[in-house]
């Protein structure tokens, strides 16, 4: 029962990091959803690119 616990936390924690990620790049003027789904599949590298990456100048 423990590792079904386990397992979820993982994903909820995954999905937020996913919506943090999204909302941190429309802050940089760049695609939230587009951002929301790149998170979904990588993760904390994710959040690497958006930092490192420049904000947007289209607007």
């Amino acid at each position: 029962m423990e590792t079904v616990v386990q397992g979820s936390s993982f994903f909820v924690g995954w999905g937020t990091l996913a919506l943090i990620n999204a909302g941190l790049a429309q802050s940089k003027g760049r695609t939230g959803l587009l951002w929301f789904l790149l998170s979904l599949i990588l993760g904390p590298i994710a959040t690497l690119f958006i930092v490192v990456l420049p904000k947007s100048e289209i607007e």
